[in-house]
């Protein structure tokens, strides 16, 4: 038992700390070892607790008496406080109350004689962890603890999946440079903490299942499950099933009651991508359930309450397929509440660069190569050409590079087929003819805009710039310079 200082305690390992790996390439950081405040006015009992608790990796803080322990919970953080129930002053009860207030993320364990027994299960009842029944042996107090932990890293792990789903699918996530992307950002930061339908357009490739996701975790259903279904890509007879489930029997191949997509969605939000290809049956069954949040199985009579937000998206316009019959008009007006225009990445050419170094450093570390950067020249290339197939284009020739890349530098000669031509040049006219606004303007007006545009394509990187416009680094910091002291931004000097 834990009567005072003792070198008989059983040594037992380190508690290792642990790592969560993602299904993708990065690792969870290993958190910091587990903080412990000790509280008991049995000093010789604490201090043995203390080197019992050490031993096995923890890091621990005593306090022998209540008040002192009250303050350690008020100026410090701690992820478990093991108490003695019983103290003058302030007992193990004000402290459970201190540490729920200034530790809510904590545990408490309360120690206690076996007259107070009855006392410590009403403190469990009050957020307790649990207590542990005086005389105290090491391995029980290391047990208790253990489990104590692990309840903590639990919720260490739990809030930081949740910051890494926040940082890949918040707005802050998504990659962009230009006023554009900013206008659908603000759009979007307006509409994620409603519950309105949403309709998303945009060519292929761009983004629109990023921006469901986008709009899902930062929505108050960011808890619960966000499910998408494209239902260009789901046989037209098995839509109505996928979205709505079936029972045993509803058809040939129905050998078991199956969920649908609403029903597995319940509570979150439901992505139906291509929603344009949805057939005209489905479409009526679909618009019931947007008005009445209910849903029948196929071959069942029974209805189902769902609580859904749908986020629709489509790359064809409805407002055509409306006027050819081929969509309902009330389901198009019910769908788009609110509606969101995805440019193509030809329309936001200033989004380029930044996205292609953002996929450069994630395809460098998902194949394990050192890359340092994009040349000039390859960049040059990139904006360039036009991306029929929008970011999803980008992301693959970026991921192309990457692999072929054999001296660290993603260069000319790592430019997949269609951009290793010399011909490759933009064909809307605004990017092929320059801005018609500068037509009129001095040369140094023109040179200005030249420099500054070449810089946002080199992703403020002067060196790089310099090269492109073929001019000295210094040429080019001199007139930098100079416009910064012709917009006031930087004093003259002499």
């Amino acid at each position: 038992m834990l009567a005072g200082h003792s070198s008989e305690f059983p040594r037992a390992s380190i508690i290792p700390n642990m790592t969560l790996e993602s299904n993708s390439e990065v690792a969870l950081p290993a958190p910091p070892p587990i903080r412990l405040l000790i509280v008991d006015n049995d000093e010789a009992l604490a201090r043995a607790m203390e080197e019992s608790l050490v031993k096995v990796g923890y890091d621990c803080i005593v306090a022998t008496s209540g008040p002192e322990g009250a303050r350690k919970i008020e100026t410090d953080t701690f992820d478990i406080v093991v108490t003695d129930l019983v103290m003058n002053d302030v007992d193990g009860m004000e402290i459970l109350a201190r540490a729920r207030e200034k530790l809510p993320d904590a545990e408490v364990i309360l120690v206690t004689g076996h007259a107070t027994v009855p006392k410590a299960v009403e403190a469990m009842q009050l957020g307790a962890f649990n207590f542990l029944e005086k005389p105290i042996t090491p391995n029980r107090l290391r047990a208790v603890c253990e489990k104590a932990a692990d309840a903590i890293r639990l919720k260490q792990q739990n809030a930081e999946l949740r910051e890494r789903l926040d940082e890949r699918f918040g707005f802050e996530g998504i990659i962009y440079a230009g006023s554009q992307m900013q206008q659908v950002i603000d759009r979007l930061k307006r509409i994620a903490p409603t519950d309105a339908t949403v309709l998303i357009h945009g060519e292929s490739g761009t983004g629109k299942e990023l921006i469901a996701q986008a709009i899902h975790q930062n929505s108050p259903r960011k808890g619960k499950r966000i499910v998408a279904l494209n239902c260009a890509a789901v046989a037209e007879n098995l839509v109505e099933s996928e979205l709505f489930g079936h029972v045993k029997g509803a058809f040939t191949d129905a050998h078991a009651d199956r969920i649908g997509a609403f029903e597995y969605a319940n509570g979150g939000t439901l992505f139906l991508d291509e929603v344009g290809d949805m057939p005209m049956s489905t479409q009526i069954k679909l618009l019931r359930v947007l008005e009445e949040h209910q849903i029948t199985r196929v071959g069942d009579n029974k209805s189902i309450r769902v609580n859904v937000r749908v986020v629709s998206a489509t790359n064809r316009p409805l407002e055509d397929l409306v006027a050819a019959g081929k969509f309902r008009n009330d389901l198009y007006f019910r769908l788009k509440v609110v509606s969101v225009n995805l440019p193509a990445l030809r329309e936001r050419r200033d989004d380029i660069v930044p996205l292609a170094d953002f996929f450069r450093r994630q395809f460098a570390k998902r194949h394990h190569k050192q890359i340092k950067g994009i040349s000039p020249l390859a960049t040059k290339r990139l904006f360039a050409y036009d991306w029929p197939g929008n970011v999803r284009q980008l992301r693959n020739a970026i991921e192309t590079m990457v692999v072929l890349d054999v001296d660290g530098l993603l260069d000319l000669d790592d430019l997949p087929p269609e951009l290793s031509t010399d011909e490759v040049a933009p064909t809307s006219p605004a990017a092929a003819s320059g801005p018609v606004e500068l037509v009129g303007r001095t040369m140094d007006e023109i040179e200005r805009w030249a420099i500054e545009e070449t810089l946002r394509l080199t992703g403020g990187n002067r060196e790089d710039a310099a090269k492109i416009l073929g001019i000295g680094a210094r040429t080019l910091y001199r007139k930098l310079e100079k416009y910064a002291e012709d917009d006031g931004t930087k004093p003259r000097e002499g």
